[in-house]
């Protein structure tokens, strides 16, 4: 590449030959001066289809480019300067690097338009632009289901209208007020039982039955009776309503729901039922056994804690690190209650009967515990344990940072998808009142507030959404979106 001020062009009278041919691309301002040896390498591209379009008249060379200057026979292109020098790359070096600052949706784009395959680009800017993808594909679905609750279709019959209110309803708390009250209902639910499962222990709270037994006091089970009574209603009410009950069965979250509900109504047909079938002894061990069960509804928080999803997901995408951690310890555990067990044989009064209860003594010093119901009494023997602590430290401490990191990353993500989201929705409001008057009301507004219907306003939102920067949410493609100048 050489600067054009700073070549001379060679004016011949007979044709030149493609390998000697010199042309000037202006590509938004940037002059630089390419020959058809090099552009030739590559001859699907747009830049060597320039080298022969100048026989073809203007008709050919205004197809490749967006205006030309037979004097200087310069090529002018209205595009992003700083991404093709990176695009130029591949004729010189086989592949193509993207430099940093630049958007990758805007990076793809512009190799589409030089016509330069994706299989050029390195791996490590590959990676970077699925991962762009994705958000994209996240804020466009994120944005999709908040136009399916702008309003509902005329097509669906009445059954199906009410069911999309209910999910609405019991699902996203953010539609209405009337929503957004139910969940803070089912959030006091959840605690109100779980207080109420905690206190039923506590002995001077409890009564005796006829048989010497002690049992939760009444006024405590009707409490739970009652939230049981609104798990029961709300899981039924969001099986009916949901699209898919096959995927909300299986769902981790509603089998979390189930298992909260189930051993109320298994201990109460235990309680009435089971004493003929069996004695009143293993009837009241099964009880209680299911009643232990209802620690699961503490996990119904998720639902309404976006922190607690957060740390779920970090842990799912952080089972390598959990993985090297429990093997650092595991052999950590093997080797040093192996010491310990062989160091305090020597001594009369050894706590350290054989290697597997040994293995209690490594975990509980490793993990830093130390409970002190298994300690050493040789020198050797403490010497060990000083060691197995310090390596406790060490191999817990190694892998706690990528799993800080992952839960950061993951966070921080989900707040900026969701300000796009927003975003997105406001420059569509904005595009569909272009027009109406400064007074006019923003096209949402008009869907709910005068009930028109749904696939109408939907329709109508993406129509205005054309020219913004979300292409999955329109079949049409546009010459220039707001991604392509997000530089």
């Amino acid at each position: 590449i050489k600067m054009a001020g700073e070549s001379k062009y060679m004016h011949t009278d007979g044709p030149e030959k493609n390998e000697e041919t010199e042309i000037v691309v202006n590509v938004g301002g940037v002059r630089q001066v390419f020959y058809g040896d090099n552009l030739n390498q590559y001859p699907e591209t747009r830049l060597a289809e320039l080298v022969n379009c100048l026989s073809g008249g203007y008709d050919s060379i205004f197809s490749l480019c967006d205006d030309y200057d037979p004097g200087k026979r310069e090529f002018y292109f209205d595009r992003d300067p700083d991404a093709f020098k990176c695009i130029i790359d591949v004729y010189y070096f086989g592949e193509i690097h993207m430099k940093k600052g630049i958007c990758p949706i805007c990076f793809k784009n512009e190799m589409e338009f030089w016509k330069v395959d994706l299989k050029f680009l390195d791996d490590c800017c590959k990676t970077h632009l699925s991962e762009k993808k994705e958000e994209l594909e996240e804020i466009a679905r994120r944005v999709q289901l908040i136009l399916d609750d702008l309003g509902v279709d005329a097509s669906e019959n009445r059954w199906k209208r009410c069911q999309k209110y209910i999910w609405k309803f019991m699902e996203k708390p953010e539609s209405s007020y009337p929503a957004r009250v139910i969940a803070v209902l089912s959030f006091l639910f959840i605690l109100i039982s779980s207080i109420v499962m905690c206190v039923g222990t506590i002995p001077d709270l409890q009564v005796v039955d006829p048989e010497g037994n002690r049992m939760e006091h009444p006024t405590l089970d009707s409490i739970e009776t009652v939230c049981i009574g609104w798990f029961t209603m709300e899981y039924v009410l969001r099986l009916i309503s949901s699209p898919n009950k096959l995927y909300f069965a299986l769902s981790f979250m509603n089998i979390v729901d189930v298992l909260a509900i189930l051993p109320f109504y298994v201990s109460l047909i235990l309680t009435h039922l089971g004493a003929k079938l069996m004695e009143l002894s293993n009837v009241q061990q099964a009880v209680q056994a299911l009643r232990i069960m209802r620690i699961a509804r503490i996990f119904k928080l998720a639902r309404h804690s976006s922190g607690l999803q957060t740390l779920t997901y970090a842990l799912k995408r952080s089972f390598k690190e959990l993985g090297l951690l429990l093997m650092y310890l595991a052999v950590g555990i093997f080797v040093f209650s192996a010491l310990g067990y062989t160091m305090e044989q020597s001594h009369p009064e050894t706590l350290f009967k054989s290697i597997p209860q040994s293995f209690w003594w490594a975990i509980i010093t490793m993990t830093t515990v130390g409970y002190g119901d298994i300690y050493p009494k040789t020198t050797l023997g403490k010497l060990n344990a000083a060691i197995s602590f310090l390596c406790g430290v060490i191999a817990i401490a190694l892998p706690i940072h990528p799993i800080i990191n992952n839960f950061v990353r993951y966070y921080n993500k989900q707040r900026v998808l969701e300000t796009a989201a927003k975003h997105e929705l406001e420059l569509m409001e904005l595009n569909s009142a272009e027009g109406k008057g400064a007074n006019s009301r923003s096209e949402p507004e008009d869907c709910a507030r005068e009930g028109k219907e749904g696939s109408l306003c939907s329709s109508r939102l993406k129509v205005s959404h054309s020219d913004t920067f979300i292409h999955l949410l329109s079949e049409e493609k546009h010459y220039r979106t707001r991604l392509q100048s997000c530089k």
